[in-house]
């Protein structure tokens, strides 16, 4: 029982603060189920399901804002998803072997994947601001503005290749879906809008972390008790989080954001 409230208590936190920055469903909850004591390719099965869940409705909400350029996300989808299926392979492989080889280079690639999202939004505003060059069109429903000039058959095969490097990332992470994903969108359409790209990003977080968690389910890699305590505390935490953000400053919360996973990052690169 003291276990189970620990974990509500986890998912409570990490609820929070997605809902006080919007980042930190992957980011934050499976380096916590880490230190928490949770082995990498438990931690990290389970937390896609969390996210997969969590973010279901964000994608209805953006749908209907009509925030989300769905053949871009189709794209992404088309790159990401059977990159994903096919290192759920690698997964079953080494993981259900007890391979610690494998435990540590999960932790590790973990590690260097929370210090590029903490620098990712970091240097966020900048980089919109610099490919942007002072210009926002509404949302696209192609796959137009094209990359920086090149034919627009270019965006699209930079869109499915980045995608691949997504479903990578985020299969043997659990992180980068958001931030990351946000940060590719932004570099191959630089005109869109913000919305337009955090309505996109999700929308293909949520069947690649479904497609990555059942992979890992399908391996018994998902601890069922675990992920329902999980969704348990992250309903409400998040809730709050989002009626209590509008009190702090932006530049306060990111900064603890950013602190956090960079810190979180170093201990699992060099340290763990």
């Amino acid at each position: 029982m003291v276990d189970f409230f620990i974990l509500v208590f986890s998912g409570a936190l990490v609820g929070f603060a997605i809902g006080l920055t919007g980042v930190g469903g992957g980011s934050l909850m499976t380096p916590i189920l880490l230190l928490i004591g949770y082995p990498a390719p438990i931690a990290i099965g389970t937390d896609l399901l969390y996210a997969a869940f969590t973010k279901c409705s964000g994608v209805f909400f953006h749908h209907r804002k009509q925030n989300v350029n769905w053949k871009a996300m189709a794209l992404l989808a088309a790159g990401s998803i059977p990159v994903s299926i096919a290192f759920t392979v690698v997964v079953r492989k080494y993981a259900l072997a007890e391979n610690e080889n494998y435990e540590e280079i999960l932790t590790t690639f973990l590690g260097v994947m929370l210090v590029l999202t903490s620098l990712v939004i970091m240097f966020q505003q900048q980089i919109q601001r610099r490919l942007r060059s002072g210009k926002e069109t509404p949302p696209h429903h192609g796959i137009e503005p094209p990359f920086y000039g090149f034919p627009q058959q270019h965006t699209a095969i930079m869109t499915l290749i980045l995608g691949m490097v997504l479903g990578i990332c985020v299969t043997l992470a659990s992180v980068g879906a958001g931030a990351i994903g946000a940060a590719i969108l932004f570099l191959l359409y630089p005109l869109w809008n913000a919305t337009t790209v955090v309505g996109t990003g999700i929308a293909h977080a949520v069947p690649l972390t479904l497609v990555a968690g059942l992979g890992y389910l399908a391996n018994g890699l998902v601890d069922m008790t675990l992920l329902v305590s999980l969704l348990v505390g992250s309903l409400p935490g998040i809730f709050l989080g989002t009626h209590v953000g509008s009190l702090f400053p932006d530049k306060v919360m990111r900064g603890i954001l950013i602190s956090a996973l960079l810190l979180l990052g170093l201990y699992f690169t060099l340290l763990h």
